[in-house]
């Protein structure tokens, strides 16, 4: 068995995607930090505690995924209280989406929940997305798309509006107990089974036009002619010829990236 990874941070100052590489379990986190811009434990953002506290719970790799996601979820709740986070303000919340597997001999055990995913190519060169749903930024990137400033008080408020939506319209890990209503799960054969792909949608082709459910044909065909490093340099480099996000609407020139690529 192969395993390759990426992470690495985008624009930020700080790094809010996570990893997790352990024996037969491998997770990808995307942290997203209150609307506050509020820092703790130092200098960090409640995104990046969100984000490592779920991949540190998924490390343990003792439980089956779903009871993993619950602990998860619950120790990102115990961190916010412990810095005393007004859990009652949705938008001062913390969360992670997370994209997460489990390899047993003949079959894969995964998990997910938000805008992190697993995509599995067979042999024959077809492929599945295990989570197939509609973006819930698309309303927000056409925005962007028409007023081309991240600055726009009606962007805030936009963005504002759909943090009020989380575990209401789209799932995230965020302490809150309806989270679990969002956490997809399940299990399939490895059967012809060539590549499974875990990442946070940094790793995602830009796009000019904003896609309500995304169609993952090019991102797969270009998966398989350059890898994942080439893929992600693909990315970063057609991101760059785009650093006032004139044309390809998203929330900042680069997103940070976890990526991780399994050839069983």
């Amino acid at each position: 068995m192969k395993i390759e990874h990426i992470l690495e941070k985008g624009s930020g100052r700080l790094n809010e995607d996570a990893v997790v590489l352990e024996k037969n379990l491998y997770g990808v986190f995307d942290g997203a930090s209150s609307l506050d811009n509020d820092l703790f434990e130092g200098d960090k953002t409640g995104g990046l505690i969100a984000s490592s506290t779920a991949s540190h719970i998924f490390s343990k790799n003792h439980f089956p995924l779903l009871k993993l996601g619950c602990q998860a979820n619950q120790a990102i709740l115990s961190k916010m209280m412990a810095q005393q986070v007004d859990l009652n303000r949705r938008h001062s919340l913390w969360s992670t989406s997370a994209a997460v597997v489990r390899l047993h001999k003949n079959t894969l055990e995964w998990l997910q929940t938000g805008d992190s995913y697993i995509i599995v190519i067979y042999t024959d060169d077809s492929y599945k997305v295990l989570v197939e749903q509609e973006d819930h930024d698309y309303e927000t990137l056409m925005m962007l798309k028409r007023i081309k400033s991240c600055q726009a008080l009606e962007f805030k408020l936009q963005v504002k509006k759909i943090r009020a939506n989380m575990n209401k319209t789209y799932g995230v890990l965020n302490g809150e107990p309806d989270a679990l209503d969002f956490v997809n799960s399940g299990s399939l054969p490895l059967n012809h089974v060539k590549t499974i792909l875990l990442f946070t949608d940094g790793l995602q082709l830009p796009s000019s036009t904003p896609e309500k459910k995304r169609c993952f044909d090019r991102f797969v065909t270009l998966y398989q002619k350059l890898g994942l490093t080439g893929l992600k340099n693909h990315i970063r480099k057609v991101e760059s010829l785009d650093p006032e996000i004139q044309h390809y609407p998203r929330f900042k020139c680069h997103d940070d990236i976890a990526a991780i690529a399994i050839h069983p």
